[in-house]
């Protein structure tokens, strides 16, 4: 079973050369040695590098440098401005690029909650002309984020982080399903794929956090397997919990058969991301 993280961050050090553009949580770095060795002591094969917005904003050129001296283990994803005028040439450019696999947008909240806007619209569309999945974030922005589905059938859209707001820190959110039929009604369109990524910090229990495969299982009853994929999100669960932490729950889950375990730890990534075209 190759098994694939479907969202990490990877990130160097603050310092002058590239420096950050504000805080992340996280470590001091997550560069690409630290990374593959915290994969390694898991059993995670590969992962997609979500290029961090929080330190970097648009510029993906520190996850491309990790892709490029391991280009067996990664992929990366670039975060994309819907204000620029230039989008669709970006897009464009970032398809060529070896390694991307998708672009991310993101509910700001300098974005107004108008799924008619023509500059996310035009995001979503130029993603699914060039055969681009987008990445969406719209946790606490699930009501918008649907609107936005339904307009953009020909797109192939990736929820982030179930679509649920996740804490960073403890204590554990009052009500963190609070928004799960809004993530399982979202199942009947067909361009829509899930990450269950972050999943273990809606845990209100200890490790191994039995409580969240209530709502898990539910997600994956209504997408099926071939829309989910597992991830955990590190480095910006460290508050939270280990890498072991995020991984194991899953890794030594017995709730799945062997095939359908490979579907949610890798083989879904692989197909959604069409890992082995886009070396």
């Amino acid at each position: 079973m190759r098994t694939i993280d479907v969202q990490v961050h990877a990130y160097e050090h603050n310092h002058p050369g590239r420096p950050w553009v504000a805080k992340l949580h996280g470590p001091d770095s997550a560069n690409g040695e630290e990374m593959t060795a915290a994969m390694d002591a898991v059993g995670v094969d590969a992962a997609v590098i979500v290029s961090t917005f929080n330190l970097y904003r648009f510029d993906p050129s520190f996850a491309l440098s990790v892709y490029a001296k391991y280009p067996d283990r990664f992929r990366v994803v670039k975060p994309i401005d819907v204000t620029d005028p230039a989008m669709d040439d970006v897009v464009a450019e970032w398809k060529k690029t070896p390694g991307a696999c998708g672009v991310r947008i993101m509910l700001r909240d300098e974005l107004a909650s108008d799924p008619t806007d023509p500059r996310v619209n035009a995001g979503f569309a130029a993603a699914g002309k060039h055969d681009l999945p987008v990445n969406f974030l719209c946790w606490g922005r699930l009501d918008h984020g649907t609107e936005l589905v339904r307009r953009n059938p020909d797109t192939v859209i990736v929820i982030d982080h179930l679509g649920l707001l996740q804490p960073n820190h403890p204590p554990a959110l009052d009500n963190p399903w609070g928004d799960l039929p809004k993530l399982l009604a979202l199942a009947q369109y067909p361009n829509v794929r899930v990450k269950i990524s972050g999943a273990c910090t809606l845990s209100k229990e200890a490790f191994p956090y039995n409580d969240i495969w209530e709502p898990v299982m539910r997600i994956i009853d209504a997408f099926g397997l071939d829309r989910c994929m597992w991830g955990t999100d590190w480095t910006r669960t460290i508050g939270m919990l280990s890498y072991e932490q995020a991984t194991a729950p899953f890794r030594d889950s017995t709730r799945f058969s062997p095939a359908d375990k490979a579907k949610l730890m890798g083989g879904t990534v692989a197909n959604v991301y069409k890992w082995d075209q886009t070396r």
